[in-house]
C-alpha cells in the first residue's frame, strides 16, 4: 500500500490568473494517483500569505474528501493570527473528521507563543502537526534549538518536519536552507534530535526530502536504517502532472519489504490511527 503524506491542491497561484499550470483539482489528483499506484493521500491546506499567492482552503479540503472518500485523508490548517483558532481546530477535527494539522507555514519562529498554542491544541486532540521550517517561515537556527525546545514541551504531539531548513539539518555542516549538494557529515541536528525525541517523525516530500536523501547515498542508508520507523513517504504534489522522483525512490530503495511497507504506509497508519 502507498499512501502519501503531504498532497495540495486548488489553485495557489492567484497571479496566473486565469488558472494555468499551478491548478489541480480532485479529479486531476485522483488520476494522477491512479497512474501511480497512490492508494490514499492525506490533503494539507495551505492558508498562510507568506507562502504562496493563493489558498487551499480547509474547507475545500473537505469537499475533496468527500469526494473520494476512500482516497483522501483531510487535515486542517489555519494561520495562528487568526482570532479563536482553538474553536476553528477543534470544529474542523470534532466535527468534519480532519485527521492531523498542517501543512504549518508562516511568517513566525517556530516557537513564537502563537505557534505554541498552536501546538498545544494538537497535541490535546491527538493529531499530528505537520510543519515546515524555511528561512522565511516557521523560522528556526542551525541546529534547530526553538524546534527542539517544542519537542520537549510537547511530548505527546507527533511533529512531522518537513522543508529546506528542516533537512539541511541532516548535516553537520547544515547551511539552514537550500538544496546543498555534496557529502553528508555526521553530526547533524536530525540524527540527535530523532535519538533523543521519539514525538519527531519526517515527511520526505518535495525536493528538500528526496535531495536530502540522494545527495549522499551511502549515508542515506544508515539514514534510512536508523529512522526508517519515522519515515512518511510522502510527495508535495500540487500542480497537474508535476514531476514526482519519490517514485523512483521508493522503489529502488533496498531494504527488506517490511521497511519499505512501513514507509509507504504503515507509519502514516499508525500517526493517524488507521484500522
Amino acid at each position: 500500500m502507498l499512501i502519501d503524506f503531504h498532497m495540495h491542491g486548488g489553485n495557489c497561484f492567484r497571479h496566473e490568473y486565469p488558472p494555468g499550470r499551478a491548478t489541480l483539482t480532485a479529479h486531476q489528483a485522483v488520476d494522477w494517483m491512479d497512474r501511480n499506484n497512490v492508494d490514499m493521500a492525506c490533503l494539507l491546506p495551505l492558508e498562510s500569505p507568506e507562502v504562496c499567492q493563493g489558498y487551499f482552503l480547509s474547507e475545500e479540503v473537505i469537499e475533496w474528501r468527500d469526494m473520494y472518500p476512500e482516497r483522501f485523508i483531510a487535515f486542517c490548517c489555519f494561520d495562528p493570527r487568526m482570532r479563536e483558532i482553538d474553536k476553528l481546530i477543534e470544529k474542523f477535527v470534532n466535527d468534519y473528521g480532519c485527521k492531523g494539522f498542517g501543512e504549518a507555514l508562516n511568517g513566525l519562529a517556530f516557537d513564537d507563543p502563537l505557534n505554541v498554542e498552536t501546538y498545544r491544541i494538537c497535541s490535546d486532540l491527538g493529531i499530528p502537526f505537520v510543519f515546515e521550517i524555511n528561512t522565511g517561515f516557521c523560522w528556526d537556527e542551525v541546529g534547530l534549538p526553538r524546534l527542539e525546545s517544542c519537542l520537549k514541551q510537547f511530548p505527546d504531539l507527533p511533529f512531522v518536519g518537513h522543508g529546506p531548513a528542516f533537512w539541511s539539518a541532516i548535516s553537520g555542516d547544515d547551511p539552514r536552507a537550500g538544496y546543498p549538494e555534496g557529502p553528508i557529515t555526521p553530526g547533524g541536528a536530525l540524527d540527535r534530535l530523532l535519538d533523543a525525541y521519539d514525538n519527531l517523525w519526517l515527511d520526505l516530500s518535495a525536493g528538500s526530502g528526496h535531495n536530502a536523501l540522494t545527495r549522499d547515498l551511502e549515508f542515506a542508508e544508515g539514514f534510512v536504517e536508523r529512522h526508517w520507523n519515522r519515515m512518511l513517504w510522502a510527495t508535495d504534489y500540487f500542480i497537474a502532472n508535476q514531476p514526482i522522483p519519490h517514485m523512483q525512490w521508493i522503489r529502488d530503495l533496498d531494504v527488506s519489504e517490511e521497511v519499505r511497507e512501513t514507509i509507504s504506509s504503515g507509519n502514516a497508519k499508525k500517526l493517524l490511527k488507521m484500522d
